[in-house]
């Protein structure tokens, strides 16, 4: 009888375990997205100021700041992993037009608030990058928990399930070309 007992109770410890292990991995795919969310809403917030530094030196070329700013409000109101991250690949591409703007402008490439909005920018990029790279590892391992066996039956058993991992979309995967 005491040997029923005690193989009930691993049993169970077995599937407490588990089951903190998935919500534990759970946790941490939300905490790296919103990480993620952290980084885009500081890039969200400079964008107004760049706009406004550029729209002064470079007034005709309102075709690439609309641009900026409809890539902006999209990735502003994008839902789910896939739509976000087709929206703020669309925002970062638009953002590569308005450095390349600077290029066109030396008043603007001189510009000291344009410069320090570019390195924020930059160095806001980078962090977005190093983010999305930990939400990826994190969702790798919640994954993996929830596909692999035995702890797949404990994460069906409660719903708990895989999450989607950031991709990049199909025209970053290509080498740009480069001609001299």
């Amino acid at each position: 009888m005491w040997t029923v007992i005690a193989v009930v109770a691993v049993i169970l410890l077995y599937f407490v375990m588990v089951y903190n292990g998935l919500v534990a991995r759970r946790n941490q795919v939300r905490e790296a997205w919103a990480t993620i969310d952290t980084q885009l809403k500081r890039r969200y917030d400079l964008i107004p100021n760049l706009m406004e530094t550029v729209s002064g030196a470079a007034k005709h070329e309102k075709e690439t700041l609309n641009a900026v700013i409809a890539a902006r409000n999209s990735a502003m109101s994008a839902k789910g992993a896939d739509a976000r991250g087709a929206a703020e690949n669309a925002l970062s591409g638009a953002l590569k037009n308005i450095f390349a703007l600077a290029e066109s402008y030396p008043n603007l490439k001189a510009n000291e608030n344009f410069l320090e909005l570019q390195r924020e920018l930059t160095d806001t990029e980078t962090k977005i990058q190093a983010a999305r790279q930990f939400y990826n590892t994190v969702v790798m391992g919640l994954n993996n928990a929830v596909e692999q066996f035995p702890s797949n039956i404990v994460a069906r058993m409660f719903g708990i399930t895989g999450a989607q991992l950031f991709e990049a979309e199909k025209g970053e995967r290509v080498a740009p070309r480069v001609k001299f």
